[in-house]
């Protein structure tokens, strides 16, 4: 609600009364507050909560007053946690550094104030009583308030304000940035949050009743825009926003590239495209937009929607667009990024921004995909917070014992189990059958999806629920439709059909395989099956998002896992409670009691708890878990893998495990693990106990408490006509300035360097301080360590001592090569912590 200049007279009326009770329109409250706004020459405000709808009321006018100079003060309770996250980061957003926002922090009396100060020239208005800042305490909700003016009670009203000075200055901590992202991360929707947001929701209706549907940021979108936009501040050129499926990414997205003219959504399937084109056009209604997909070729469009396997070829990007055509790029479901066609995409292109989007949890994401963003997650949400903020419904997961199928009799391998002989372990396989049949009739769904190993699975799955009774399809790719017979081409549906009939209800149940893993929207479902090994946490925590989003009436999503002996089953728990595996603890011992989302339901059949006891007898530990994750990594991989590439790959509980036991971690003298195992080519074994040896070591033990000494090690790696197989024995401050510089310049790394408070405290920055951190810090601390490996030497900054050219003649690109791996994951394994310090 918006002052009018023609209703400044009617309003000025409605502002000499005194009593606000709500009933009708004039006696809004929000009519008051704004008129009194428009005039206020400081505005106080304390009230027990703020709700996202009030602040959006307010926030017209208290723009308008902070243009005019107004200041703002706002004094708010953080009790129960009625006050909504998405509501702080509103007022930041919109209002910036100029309002003093505050948290009352007393914990020893409650908290319940609800006044509105306005400050003038002659006279001072304070309105007490009943009324928080949400839509229906501030309009059409029964509230009672009473106008108090410091002319009229001029010590009542000096009583009231020398109160709130008190509790402002000596009872509330400032909401800072920090103290603000803190409150969000830990914030649970409360109980009385479902009839507030009834309340709520009924205002919207009536505002929105006969008019056009507007579409504004809400909730977790606010405050991922906000974070967003103050990594861009900080220098940020790329990022990654992390957050469970039903959020909203592609509308954030939409709602964060407004700022830019041309825009670049890159997404791997054509549905997902038409989904985020309809997202932009209704946030963006006056830019063009166009597809470039297999049979679309549009560029000259403001907004471009392209499929990877369109746009990821060189000679399409070098012939229809140039490294500059976007200025603003979306990789959807980046966790692909790392795959040859992302890659070509993001290699060619050089936007003012690059989003990448995700819902799979960062641990579960090949360490690469962070990399490519520069380590940079300005806002993430996972599954189990925005179940409990109440963005997604809560789950009903009953794991169920199925010992129909002895997987060990099955083949595994490079991390999957063979399609085929899956297939063949399912297909009329009645005992099985029965058994899912049965539990889906337990739980009586109206519309429910079960994720099959195949399309024979999903078809065969298909129809005997059909002859069972229960109205059902299969869906897959047209692509493996081509030579469909018997059952495949019976109960086959084309994906749009496929939706459409399980959201009227002419069908109960669709079986798929992979095909709605990701970015397609079905909020009806009500149930999901996985009938298939947990092979992929991503995969598992995709699927189950598929039935995650809200709908009307949908109170809760039923889960049945069907679980067997299978490779990774007793990861459900951890999956379903957010938790990283506990690399000592038993999965049978903390599956019950595990902390679970809000209002969810866990419950795993003890013949599978059982299960998971008894794959913990032969669960590996210690040294031999770490040697057999270096050969799973090398299996997948199908060759030894790099420090980087087992980094990339290796569990996540494993590499903890390696973070905190430093005799078993690999990554501290990998020469010597591989020598170990028998795995170490002949020539790197002669490195051993030689300096060419202990020159690995010193590098990959050396400390880091910051990241200073990597990029001067770099700068040992730039090849150049004075280098020995790749490798410099001395570099000089011209060389080591390029590599500093070309380090910190990188996304915010420069957050690293002292003294640097912002990005503009790093580009004011001379050569000549850049050369003086450089000298005491990294270069003296590299002279100090080790065997003396490195000296001063004359017209350079930093040198090799003389015995090293025979270990780099010797050594060959072989050491050279080592030597680069190792400091590339001493930068990433930095930054890893850092990431995960900071989350």
């Amino acid at each position: 609600m918006n002052i009018d200049v023609n209703e400044l007279e009617v309003m000025e009326d409605i502002a000499s009364l005194a009593v606000v009770t709500g009933e009708k329109k004039e006696k809004y409250l929000l009519w008051q507050l704004e008129i009194s706004m428009a005039h206020a020459k400081r505005i106080d405000l304390i009230v027990s909560f703020l709700m996202e709808s009030g602040v959006k009321m307010l926030l017209p006018q208290l723009k308008q007053a902070q243009k005019r100079g107004v200041p703002i003060r706002i004094l708010t309770g953080n009790y129960l946690g009625i006050t909504q996250p998405s509501a702080l980061y509103l007022l930041r957003s919109e209002l910036g550094d100029q309002i003093d926002l505050r948290f009352y922090a007393d914990s020893h009396r409650s908290f319940h104030p609800k006044a509105y100060f306005f400050h003038a020239d002659k006279e001072s208005r304070v309105f007490i009583g009943s009324s928080n800042i949400s839509r229906s305490a501030l309009t059409s909700g029964i509230e009672w308030n009473y106008c108090l003016s410091s002319v009229v009670d001029k010590q009542a009203f000096d009583q009231f304000y020398a109160s709130f000075e008190d509790l402002f200055y000596n009872k509330s901590v400032e909401i800072t940035d920090t103290v603000l992202k803190k409150y969000a991360k830990s914030w649970v929707r409360p109980a009385v949050a479902k009839d507030l947001a009834r309340y709520e929701k009924q205002g919207e209706e009536e505002k929105q009743s006969g008019l056009k549907k507007e579409y504004q940021p809400r909730g977790v979108q606010i405050e991922a825009l906000y974070e967003l936009e103050k990594s861009r501040k900080e220098g940020a050129e790329k990022g990654i926003v992390h957050a469970a499926t039903g959020i909203g990414k592609t509308y954030l997205a939409a709602f964060d590239s407004l700022p830019y003219k041309r825009v670049l959504f890159v997404a791997h399937r054509e549905e997902i495209l038409r989904q985020a084109a309809e997202a932009f056009h209704n946030v963006r209604p006056d830019d063009s937009y166009g597809f470039f997909t297999g049979d679309k070729k549009d560029a000259d469009v403001d907004l471009l929607f392209a499929s990877v396997a369109s746009l990821g070829k060189e000679e399409v990007l070098k012939g229809k667009f140039s490294p500059d055509s976007f200025e603003y790029i979306v990789m959807d479901e980046c966790h692909h990024s790392t795959a040859d066609q992302y890659q070509k995409i993001l290699d060619f292109f050089h936007p003012a921004y690059l989003l990448g989007l995700t819902a799979t949890p960062e641990r579960m994401d090949g360490r690469s995909v962070y990399e490519l963003y520069d380590f940079e997650v300005p806002y993430e949400i996972t599954l189990k917070e925005a179940v409990n903020r109440g963005v997604l419904v809560p789950f009903h997961y009953y794991g169920i014992m199925d010992d129909t199928v002895d997987y060990s009799a099955l083949h595994f391998v490079r991390g999957h189990y063979e399609e085929s002989e899956l297939t063949a372990a399912y297909l009329e396989n009645t005992k099985r059958d029965q058994l899912i049949l049965g539990y889906f009739r337990k739980y009586h769904p109206k519309h429910a999806l079960g994720f099959c190993c195949s399309r024979q699975h999903a078809s065969y799955m298909a129809r005997f629920f059909s002859e069972s009774g229960v109205a059902a399809g299969a869906v897959y790719s047209r692509e493996d439709n081509t030579e469909n017979e018997g059952d495949e081409k019976t109960y086959w549906l084309d994906r749009i059909e496929a939706v459409k009939k399980l959201e009227s209800g002419e069908i109960q149940a669709l079986f798929c395989v992979d095909m709605f893993n990701e970015g397609v929207d079905i909020p009806v479902v009500d149930l999901v099956m996985f009938l298939r090994p947990t092979e992929s946490p991503i995969i598992f925590l995709q699927q189950l998002g598929r039935g995650l989003r809200k709908a009307p009436g949908k109170e809760y999503l039923t889960v049945l896992d069907f679980a067997g002996n299978y490779r990774q089953a007793n990861l459900a728990p951890y999956l379903l409670s957010g938790e990283t595996a506990n690399f000592h603890a038993s999965t049978a011992d903390v599956a019950l009691t595990l902390p679970y989302p809000q209002d969810c339901i866990v419950d795993f059949d003890l013949k599978l708890i059982d299960l998971f006891r008894k794959m913990e007898e032969g669960k590996r530990k210690g040294h031999d878990a770490v040697v057999h994750e270096y050969n799973r990594v090398k299996e997948l991989l199908q060759h030894v893998p790099t420090r980087v590439e087992l980094f990339t790959h290796m569990d996540e509980a494993v590499y903890q495990y390696c973070l905190k036991e430093a005799k078993e971690n690999p990554f501290r003298h990998y020469v010597m693990f591989r020598s170990a195992l028998g795995d170490l080519e002949k020539e790197k074994c002669a490195w051993i106990g030689t300096d060419a040896g202990d020159f690995l070591e010193l590098i990959e033990q050396t400390n880091m408490q910051k990241s200073y000494k990597m990029p001067v090690l770099s700068a040992f790696c730039e090849a150049d006509g004075g280098s020995v197989n790749g490798l410099k024995m001395a570099v000089t401050e011209s060389d080591v300035l390029w590599s500093w510089k070309k380090f910190y310049q990188t996304g915010t790394n420069w957050k690293d360097v002292n003294k640097c408070k912002t990005k503009a405290d790093f580009e004011n920055m001379t050569d000549k301080d850049h050369l003086q951190n450089i000298t005491k810090n990294p270069v003296n601390f590299l002279k100090q360590s080790g065997k003396g490996f490195f000296v001063d030497k004359e017209g350079y900054l930093i040198a090799l001592k003389d015995e090293m050219q025979a270990v780099l003649q010797e050594g060959g690109t072989r050491f050279a090569d080592e030597i680069r791996d190792i400091v590339q994951y001493r930068v990433l394994e930095y930054y890893w912590k850092r990431y995960r310090d900071k989350a």
